[in-house]
């Protein structure tokens, strides 16, 4: 593995967790929450997912999970790093464009309005998109199969979150949202 490589993995996602904390601050207060039990799913599942894909592998050693896909590359390790930047850079760009009411659950916002804006146009979870690449150019870094394991979980987890927000977005925006979703796919433009 080359280290340098590693480590300005290690800081760009320190630097999106900072980024979404003080982004975090900004965000408007929920007018409808889902239940604790759905979103204490949602995170346990994603807990895994990143746990999988950053730090199993002492737990994991002598596992068919923990083996190396590949043999480590410059060129793979490099091309995984430009993959995690900009699904880094795509996630901030569409929490940016939501401005102050995109919510840290999955929950409608005070004063919120339907973005078809930036990302919103090629996705209706740009956020979800953008941290599920994200996870993905980190997997191709290290190349062992728990990483790839472990994007599966972080992506089942929104998933499992982005069916609640359906609910509360046709709830709140009805038949716009309807026609939103009809024609903008959810994660992956013009396929899902």
């Amino acid at each position: 593995m080359y280290s340098w490589i590693a480590r300005w993995i290690f800081l760009l996602w320190d630097a999106l967790l900072i980024f979404w904390a003080v982004v975090a601050m900004t965000t408007a207060p929920d007018m409808q929450r889902q239940s604790s039990e759905s979103r204490f799913l949602q995170i346990a599942i994603q807990v895994v997912g990143f746990w999988m894909l950053f730090g199993s592998t002492h737990l994991l050693r002598k596992t068919v999970l923990s083996d190396r896909l590949l043999p480590p590359h410059t060129d793979v390790a490099v091309s995984g790093l430009v993959v995690t930047m900009a699904g880094m850079l795509f996630s901030a760009w569409a929490r940016l464009a939501g401005g102050h009411s995109r919510s840290r659950d999955a929950a409608n916002q005070q004063e919120d309005k339907l973005f078809r804006n930036g990302p919103y146009k090629l996705v209706r979870y740009p956020i979800y998109t953008g941290i599920i690449v994200a996870a993905l150019g980190t997997a191709i870094v290290f190349l062992r199969a728990e990483c790839f394991a472990g994007v599966a979980l972080i992506a089942i987890g929104f998933w499992l979150r982005l069916r609640i927000e359906e609910e509360f977005m046709l709830r709140q925006y009805g038949e716009e949202y309807a026609r939103y979703r009809s024609t903008v796919r959810a994660l992956i433009p013009f396929v899902y």
